[in-house]
């Protein structure tokens, strides 16, 4: 893998050209979509824990759930047993004197006596499940954690001498803590997805859900919903060939960069994602594109990175930001060769500008501040005292009615209040009433030279000239935008359907071609006004 500094993209050799985009052979999403329907069904404000857990479920993967006591934790593990058709649900709440044979069964005697062989019998244990919810996980003892490593990671469970292949489809595990002690951390790395369930805050649901007598631990999931033991073995067939196209792994590379660069920023609170925790994500995301009736991964998809990511909750908005601003820089565009007509439009305007535009150079004269609050009068010595007035007095007059004006001497100290105005002839100019006449006293001025500009209308075949290159302009745009929208990602036709992310983050992913073409409508207005810098002189 390289990346280069001059370049915002990753390149790998895992890049391969992207599958097309589709539906077919792949109807399960509306079922799904019923199915999750039914699964969130008289649980309030946990639609998204509950969506994670089924895809996690569905991926292979196991996830963890971080709150407090009374909060649904345990609901969604019974909830989703009622996904799989011949559902069997395992439940512990741990604690530090739990033993594995509350766990994984208890030591079959007969077998000890009669074989000399030490087996458990798990049919009703935690072996014997589909669906497992270990509550408390983290005070489990040395021997339960050990156990646990090998069915969260392989589904094997060792039985004496055997190696079980269990049937577990999900486990998911709770605390209301993350786990303290470093030794847990093989086992916590083991969790895949991991989510921070919180209690309900709205007033509306948190009403609904106290006031609703249904019973939500019951099954009512219809049977046609169900997923049986012989479609997870074809489903899991189908999501190994989901591809993976080069979009998306340049942004988990990008991801991946980012969060290195952030754990030698920060080595405080490091992220620590390793090799075998992006492959099982890749994983994740074929799980969701498929269970999303497509063949292959697209960029929403990458919004579930963040729930795969963080180690302390502390983490997850950081993942958030980061996954975001890289789908966004990263996302959907297409090419559009806009860098020359940028070029050519600014020649043509410049060329339009010096053909249309005669500099000219003119005396400018402004009274001169003095003191910086004052304007200073001239000629004034044998009239009235006073040959200063504030500048913002003179600013407010008028030049028909006269107002009662203050004059300073040069210590700025008020010596005299005169009627005056300022002169409708001359600019620049005070006229005073002093004794019943009008006298007229120029300010002190500053003469400067002012460079303007004078217009003259263009020849008429100079102005055809121009016509002709502003429609050939108008045309390219046109074709642009057309071939913008005729060449738009197929992947963007659905990224406001997916099961399993916020469809406010397609925005992001369309971030990139709604630039285009807002670039686009830029130049064509930009076209406009250099059409009117040379018409408005006629």
């Amino acid at each position: 893998m390289t990346y280069s500094e001059n370049s915002s993209e990753i390149k790998s050799p895992l890049l391969r050209k992207p599958a097309p985009m589709g539906r077919e052979g792949l109807g399960e999403a509306p079922r799904i979509s019923r199915l999750l329907d039914a699964l969130q069904r008289g649980v309030y404000e946990k639609e998204e824990a509950i969506r994670l857990s089924l895809l996690a479920a569905l991926a292979g993967e196991s996830i963890f759930l971080l709150g407090p006591p009374g909060v649904a934790k345990s609901l969604i593990a019974r909830k989703l047993k009622f996904a799989f058709r011949d559902g069997r649900s395992f439940e512990y709440l741990m604690n530090r004197f739990s033993t594995p044979d509350e766990i994984f069964g208890p030591v079959s005697i007969k077998k000890l006596r009669d074989e000399d062989r030490y087996e458990r019998l798990t049919d009703r244990y935690l072996p014997g499940a589909n669906v497992v919810f270990l509550d408390e996980i983290w005070k489990a003892g040395p021997a339960i954690q050990n156990a646990l490593l090998t069915v969260l990671n392989e589904k094997v469970y060792r039985n004496g001498e055997q190696e079980v292949q269990v049937d577990i489809k999900a486990i998911v595990s709770a605390s209301n803590e993350l786990p303290a002690d470093e030794g847990l951390n093989a086992l916590w790395d083991r969790f895949l997805i991991r989510y921070e369930i919180r209690e309900i805050r709205k007033a509306g649901s948190f009403v609904d859900m106290i006031t609703d007598t249904a019973d939500v631990y019951q099954d009512n999931v219809p049977d046609e919903l169900k997923i049986g033991e012989a479609e997870l073995a074809e489903w899991d067939a189908a999501i190994n060939q989901v591809a993976v196209p080069a979009e998306v792994l340049n942004v988990i590379q990008m991801v991946k960069l980012r969060l290195e660069q952030h754990d030698t920023e920060h080595p405080e609170a490091p992220f620590r994602i390793y090799d075998r925790r992006w492959k099982k994500i890749v994983r994740l995301l074929r799980t969701a594109a498929f269970l999303n009736g497509r063949t292959e991964v697209d960029l929403m998809d990458c919004f579930l990175l963040p729930h795969a990511l963080w180690s302390r909750p502390e983490q997850l908005e950081t993942a958030r930001e980061i996954v975001a601003e890289t789908v966004r820089k990263h996302g959907y565009t297409v090419g559009l060769d806009i860098l020359p007509l940028r070029k050519e439009l600014r020649e043509l305007e410049e060329e339009v500008v010096r053909e249309t535009r005669i500099p000219n150079v003119v005396l400018v004269e402004t009274p001169r501040p003095v003191d910086r609050e004052y304007y200073e009068i001239l000629n004034n010595g044998q009239y009235f005292d006073g040959n200063r007035l504030k500048r913002g007095d003179f600013d407010r007059l008028g030049i028909d009615e006269e107002t009662a004006l203050n004059f300073y001497d040069a210590n700025g100290s008020l010596v005299n209040r005169l009627k005056a105005r300022k002169s409708a002839d001359t600019p620049h100019t005070l006229v005073v009433n002093y004794n019943a006449r009008l006298y007229n006293f120029p300010l002190l001025t500053d003469k400067s030279e002012k460079k303007e500009f004078l217009y003259k209308k263009p020849h008429p075949l100079v102005e055809q000239y121009w016509n002709d290159r502003t429609h050939a302009l108008r045309r390219y745009i046109a074709e642009q935008k057309t071939h913008a929208e005729a060449h738009r990602p197929q992947a963007v036709a659905h990224l406001r359907t997916n099961l399993f992310v916020d469809a406010a983050l397609a925005k992001l992913v369309e971030a990139n071609l709604q630039e285009a073409l807002t670039q686009l409508d830029e130049l064509d207005l930009q076209v406009d006004k250099i059409k009117h810098l040379y018409e408005s002189l006629r």
